[in-house]
């Protein structure tokens, strides 16, 4: 005779198909509820945001923008256009320290030590932003600077943040630590089925039921 069981994804000390000791059940019973409430909570916000701009993401080109862009221009004084044009962008490829602060006062413009893409007859630095796109370039001979920053609006920012696209280092790192408790509540949450199934017939065919339709959708409309 050939016996069947369920099967059983949990390591031995959480499996509940075997007689375990009460004490030992509610113990990880407690620890894992734990977790899962405590990464729910950190999580909240955060899914309800990736999944509102995962949405606003996806029909991004059925949400009309309009784009506004700023333009500015300058003339260097004839000391930064001399020091300019005399400049060596080997050692250091990023504008000199008196350049950038002549450019913050007059133009209101914090290029910072982004790094320029020098030639012999301009300087071109771009400066991506969530939300938008800048750039800045600098004739090296007559000293003309001419800048421009396009804002495409808020729901464009928020679609940036949910890719990560030009966001920063904290906001990189914000992502790592998200998807880090997003994979504690999902887990936690798979163990506290499991110590639920038997009373919980569905638990198992509803779990099978999302992975179907998410693989199914993969094989079949994905090019």
């Amino acid at each position: 005779m050939i016996y069947c069981g369920s099967i059983n994804f949990l390591p031995s000390f959480l499996q509940m198909n075997k007689p375990v000791d009460a004490k030992r059940r509610s113990y990880w019973l407690k620890t894992l509820h734990e977790w899962h409430w405590i990464s729910s909570a950190l999580c909240l916000v955060g899914i309800l945001f990736f999944s509102i701009t995962g949405v606003t993401l996806n029909h991004s080109a059925q949400i009309e923008a309009s784009p506004e862009v700023i333009q500015r221009k300058a003339i260097l004084p004839d000391e930064l256009r001399t020091a300019l044009a005399g400049a060596d962008s080997a050692s250091d490829p990023a504008l000199p320290a008196a350049l950038r602060e002549w450019i913050s006062k007059t133009m209101d413009v914090e290029v910072g030590a982004r790094i320029g893409e020098w030639s012999e007859d301009e300087i071109y630095v771009s400066m991506p932003r969530a939300g938008g796109d800048a750039w800045l370039s600098i004739d090296r001979a007559s000293g003309a600077i001419e800048y421009e920053k396009t804002d495409r609006g808020w729901i464009s920012w928020f679609n940036d943040l949910h890719k990560g696209r030009n966001t920063g280092t904290a906001w990189a790192w914000f992502i790592d630590v998200f998807a880090l408790a997003c994979v504690v509540f999902s887990v936690s949450g798979f163990f506290l089925l499991q110590m639920h199934a038997r009373q919980r017939p569905m638990t198992w065919p509803m779990v099978g039921l999302g992975l179907l339709v998410m693989v199914l959708i993969a094989l079949l409309f994905i090019h």
